[in-house]
């Protein structure tokens, strides 16, 4: 969910605006008064970098949570896991379009797969302020990074046939009326880039998949 970057836990007697104004405030240091036209970029480091998160290992991966990757949590993947994560994306060989399907449901079932260690079984989708601070809940940077993480792990692999896997990128920043926000992203080989989104959905469910310059475009913040 929306609202991270380590913010503090909102004030109840606030107004909605209010809180959204003010959160934006400790978002500017991070997404930047150009971050809503930035394209993704060819390297993932550097978003690991600024966003305080932990690059993925071969069998190993961080999650974040409590807003902002305030929260890591390892989550080692076992054979059994490493293998039903294949056969989710082979799923997705025939196409680019199945391939994605296919991401989408593999982003579904990491998140259920990790829920109980991590506590985040309870992650409710779209803009929720409250949920800044408390472990197991996540927001967009906590979702983008740990959508990124599970593709890059897929990527070394070699289970991605159609995409490869780029650094997330962010929209917004209230002065052009929409709320900041991040996803994760994929590029179609020879072709155009994709959002992987899993910020607007509760913990579990499969992620919005669609063009990134159409999730660009979108004024959505639930």
């Amino acid at each position: 969910m929306d609202g991270g970057m380590g913010a503090a836990a909102p004030n109840h007697g606030e107004s909605r605006l209010r809180r959204v104004r003010r959160l934006a405030l400790t978002l500017l240091p991070v997404f930047g008064l150009t971050a809503c036209a930035a394209q993704s970029s060819s390297s993932s480091n550097g978003w690991y970098d600024s966003q305080n998160g932990v690059i993925p290992r071969p069998e190993r991966i961080y999650i974040c949570h409590a807003f902002g990757c305030a929260r890591k949590t390892p989550f080692d993947l076992g054979r059994q896991d490493l293998n039903r994560l294949q056969a989710l994306l082979r799923a997705g060989a025939k196409s680019p379009a199945a391939e994605r399907a296919a991401v989408a449901r593999a982003v579904a079932w990491m998140e259920n797969r990790v829920a109980k260690q991590v506590g985040s079984q309870d992650d409710r989708g779209g803009l929720d302020l409250q949920g800044s601070g408390v472990p197991g809940q996540m927001d967009c940077i906590d979702e983008a990074t740990n959508t990124t993480s599970l593709l890059l792990l897929a990527e070394a692999r070699g289970w991605l046939r159609h995409h490869s896997v780029r650094a997330p990128v962010a929209r917004g920043f209230l002065l052009d009326g929409r709320y900041p926000h991040a996803t994760a992203v994929l590029r179609e080989k020879g072709g155009k880039d994709f959002a992987i989104d899993s910020w607007p959905r509760a913990n579990g469910l499969q992620p919005v998949v669609q063009p990134l310059d159409d999730w660009f475009r979108s004024r959505a913040v639930s």
